[in-house]
């Protein structure tokens, strides 16, 4: 488990990635492709800045104790994101840049004994507000490569990984998908699932975990042949 500390500098260290790849493209790039099927580089920019502003309203949840959700609905958080990817490059820079700002302010506004404080995240399950650091952790790392900027799962550090993968694995396993056994060739040990599971699937930690976050299949193999889709994790 990451220390609190540690998942903060994951979220300072995520943000500056996801801005470098911002800051590379530019500004008729932002409407162009991302690696995410539907979505321009404009959605990505514009999802990952209103989900700092969820984030945020969880934050002041806890800090004031009334409750604030992240969003009024999925309907309203999706057509909030295509709105957002209409927006000009230098609006979508600036939700960017202000949200992140926005979103640490308020996290510095939560009282050291209200941490624990529950929160519902946005499959509307209970956790305590320390687990908005990592949530946006998550999300600044996985869509900084989501961009389409020439970065990878390789360029996430080992722990953000690690904790991403055991992720999904604690979801598929609450599905019931209990017959993948994930092999990390470059820790020489299993990550988890049945020694006896139907299906192996093998590679490095940053391919697996692209692998099991529904990102394409380079550099994993199941036996002699390349894996089907990973189960679905959100």
């Amino acid at each position: 488990m990451m220390a609190r500390s540690d998942v903060l500098e994951a979220v300072v260290l995520g943000t500056e990635f996801f801005r470098r790849g911002v800051d590379a493209l530019p500004d008729e790039a932002l409407k162009g492709e991302s690696l995410l099927p539907g979505w321009s580089r404009a959605h990505v920019v514009a999802h990952v800045g209103f989900n700092a502003l969820a984030i945020g309203r969880l934050a002041q949840w806890a800090a004031t104790g009334v409750e604030s959700p992240m969003f009024a609905s999925v309907e309203a958080r999706n057509a909030e994101i295509a709105d957002g990817a209409l927006l000009s490059s230098d609006e979508l820079r600036e939700l960017f840049d202000e949200s992140a700002v926005a979103l640490d302010r308020y996290w510095r506004e939560i009282p050291e004994s209200r941490w624990e404080h529950p929160v519902r995240n946005g499959q509307g399950t209970v956790v305590p507000v320390s687990e908005t650091l990592w949530m946006r952790a998550r999300e600044v790392w996985i869509h900084g490569v989501d961009l389409n900027v020439g970065t990878s799962f390789a360029d996430i550090p080992a722990a953000v990984l690690e904790r991403i993968l055991g992720d999904i694995k604690g979801v598929w396993q609450a599905r019931g998908e209990s017959s993948i056994r994930l092999r990390v060739v470059d820790a020489g040990r299993a990550y988890s699932g049945a020694a006896d599971a139907g299906v192996q699937v093998s590679g490095s930690l940053a391919a697996l975990t692209a692998w099991a976050a529904g990102r394409g299949s380079v550099g994993v193999s199941s036996g002699a042949w390349a894996p089907a889709a990973a189960p679905r994790w959100v």
